[in-house]
Parts: C-alpha cells; sequence; structure tokens
C-alpha cells in the first residue's frame, strides 16, 4: 500500500488544517455560526482520524500479499505510528489485515488511546514491483474501535488512483462521545501533482477536493465542500498546512461560511488564512 495513501506516512498532514483552523479560532470569530464552528470542528476530527487509520494501514500493509503473517514493508513503520500497541495479522487467502489493539486502552506513539479492531480488505490489482497498481482498493471497516474512549464507526474504501494519487469514500461513519454524535459521510481525492520518481517526500504536492455531509454532535446538519481545491506541499517548512484552497461549510439552519488558506493568492508556507461570514472576511492565523 506505499502509494495507496502516501509514502512515509503522510496522510496525517493532509489532514491537518481544517483541525488546526477550529481549535485556534472557536473563542474568537464571534460573527460565525456556532454551530458552523461546531461542524467545522467535527468534520476536522473526523479527517484526522481518517488521517491516523490510513497511516496505521500504510505502516502495517503486508510486504508480500501472497504470504500469511508475513512482515510489515516497514517495520519501523509500524514501531512509530502503532508502537506497540497492536497485533498485526494477515491472511493471504482473504487478504485481510487485521490491526487488533485489544480491549483496553493502549496509549500510541500519537498521543492519542485506541482499542478494538481495525480490518482491512484488499481488493482487485495489488503491487507490482513494489508499486501500488492503478484500481488497488483497501476496504476498511472498525471494530469496537475506540480513540480517546470515542467510538468510531463507518466504512472506509481507499482507492488508488495511479502515480501516487488515490481517493477515500466514508460511509455510515460516526464518532460517538459524551457531547452526542456526529455522524457523516464524505468523498476526497487526492491527486498527486509533484515529486514523481523520488524517495522523498519532500518533493511531493497533492491537491484535495471532495465534500462531507453529516449532522454535527448538537445534532445540526451540515456540508462541508471544497470550493478550490486543496494544496499540500511537502516541501520542508510547508507541510503543516495547506497552502491554498477554500473550504465553504454551511447548515440547515442556512449560515454558511467560508475558510480560504491563501487569501494572498500567493501559496506562501505559512499559518495566514481568513473566513468570510455574511460578506465580511477577516483574517486569522491557524494554530
Amino acid at each position: 500500500m506505499k502509494n495507496l495513501t502516501l509514502r512515509s506516512l503522510g496522510l496525517a498532514a493532509l489532514a491537518s488544517g481544517l483541525l488546526c483552523f477550529t481549535a485556534c479560532n472557536r473563542d474568537n470569530d464571534k460573527d460565525a455560526a456556532p454551530e458552523n464552528l461546531e461542524s467545522a470542528e467535527d468534520s476536522g476530527n473526523a479527517e484526522d482520524e481518517n488521517a491516523a487509520i490510513g497511516d496505521i494501514i500504510e505502516a502495517s500493509t503486508p510486504d508480500n500479499e501472497r504470504v500469511s503473517n508475513g512482515p510489515a514493508r516497514e517495520p519501523g513503520d509500524v514501531l512509530r505510528v502503532v508502537g506497540t500497541c497492536a497485533v498485526r495479522t494477515y491472511n493471504a487467502e482473504t487478504r485481510t489485515l487485521t490491526i487488533d489493539f485489544g480491549a483496553t486502552n493502549c496509549l500510541c506513539p500519537n498521543g492519542k488511546t485506541r482499542r478494538g479492531q481495525i480490518v482491512v480488505v484488499f481488493g482487485g490489482p495489488y503491487r507490482l514491483n513494489g508499486v501500488t497498481q492503478a484500481g488497488a482498493t483497501a476496504t476498511v471497516t472498525l471494530v469496537n474501535y475506540y480513540v480517546n474512549n470515542n467510538r468510531h464507526t463507518g466504512t472506509r474504501v481507499f482507492t488508488s488512483l495511479g502515480n501516487g494519487s488515490f481517493s477515500l469514500d466514508v460511509q455510515n461513519a460516526s464518532i460517538v462521545t459524551p457531547d452526542g454524535t456526529h455522524s457523516w459521510t464524505s468523498q476526497r481525492t487526492y491527486t498527486r501533482t509533484a515529486g514523481f520518481g523520488t524517495a522523498t517526500i519532500q518533493d511531493d504536492k497533492y491537491q484535495v477536493t471532495g465534500q462531507a455531509s453529516g449532522t454535527n454532535r448538537k445534532n445540526v446538519s451540515y456540508t462541508a465542500q471544497i470550493q478550490t481545491p486543496l494544496v499540500k506541499n511537502f516541501t520542508l517548512g510547508c507541510a503543516r498546512h495547506f497552502t491554498a484552497g477554500t473550504v465553504n461549510i454551511s447548515n440547515s439552519k442556512g449560515k454558511t461560511l467560508l475558510l480560504n488558506y491563501d487569501p494572498t493568492g500567493t501559496e506562501a508556507c505559512d499559518n495566514i488564512a481568513s473566513i468570510t461570514v455574511n460578506g465580511v472576511t477577516r483574517t486569522i492565523r491557524l494554530r
């Protein structure tokens, strides 16, 4: 799965921007509808865990899909992402990978606790000479899976588009928290635009398109639509935030918020963004 997600465990970096926005501006954006900020925060948390699941799968995928319980392609990545929290098994006959965190919480290297199972079934053409082929899929289900004691559900399908690009389709997903349940579906396409033919991730660049819809923890329905593609540049100093792109968040109460990652039009590697509410645009700083 080395090219089905991202090289060098980079999917989490692709999801970071929206979560950073909501975490640092929630108290300051009094003009924005509270339910939109709630939806943005919920959507950001969902993207963050989608990214984490992708990285866990990336690290744990077998080097040889024809051998049951063979080693992962990069055993060092398993330790960096999963630590010693999970037992990894692979059935070559059914092409099923199970990552079992056990029945009690275990603290993972990213500082979050996990328990339960991530079950992955691979389909379509898979690897040729170590490269994931276009059309390869990884269908992910979660079994009694908890992150920081919040239950996560739903099905996720990663599909390789070739050349390091992929799509992610999330269906019937939810995060059950003490403050309520966030449920959603989403479709994302991650198109690689630079960094072909090199081992380093630092010359990679991606464009992200797609949308999400759901109901936030306060039972308000919302949609989050990427209006112009989000740009992720992995050059040193750039990878923390998207460098361009806009996301429109609207809810069932008729409120909208537009988040712009590149208000200067320069795709600068900085933490400057803007939000537009009721026709008024303000500059913000991402955390």
